[in-house]
């Protein structure tokens, strides 16, 4: 498998580090707010599940399992309802994800049961994080999907 060109984020003078100080801010943010490193890697793997990007899902099952995660959640997390390994504010970050992954799929994108539910168990500085967290991912996987990326380069070229 080749890629069709090489990563824009890497062309483009100043993307990367300027995406990476945004993911750096967003992480900060989402922490000091109470959202688990743990949380956002599962958000990072499952928008990047649904996209298909097998970039961002290698990266970010790696970065789970450094942070402590278990394979048995890294593996479960395409399957996230139907699993006991979840917690409910997990849940919550992951239907939010779902939701705002998959814009098209609804006439409402994101239902206010799954922000409410959201809400429930993050402030709203912790949501705004959280929101920008899943749209930097889908970024991220919308780049690398879009022009091929192979899986595992990223560590080369970061």
């Amino acid at each position: 498998m080749h890629a069709r060109i090489n990563n824009p984020a890497l062309t483009i003078p100043d993307a990367l580090p300027a995406l990476q100080a945004l993911t750096k801010a967003l992480t900060t943010s989402a922490r000091k707010n109470g959202v688990t490193a743990k949380t956002l890697h599962l958000v990072d793997l499952r928008a990047s599940q649904i996209n298909g990007c097998a970039v961002c899902l290698e990266m970010h099952a790696r970065e789970a399992k450094q942070a402590g995660d278990t394979d048995e959640r890294v593996i479960a997390v395409a399957a996230w309802r139907e699993s006991p390994l979840f917690d409910d504010a997990e849940r919550a970050a992951l239907a939010l994800t779902e939701s705002a992954t998959r814009l098209s799929d609804r006439s409402d994108p994101v239902p206010d049961a799954i922000w409410d539910e959201a809400a429930r168990h993050y402030s709203e500085d912790a949501l705004a994080a959280l929101v920008m967290k899943i749209a930097t991912i889908n970024l991220w996987n919308r780049v690398n999907a879009t022009t091929r990326q192979v899986a595992g380069q990223w560590a080369a070229a970061s």
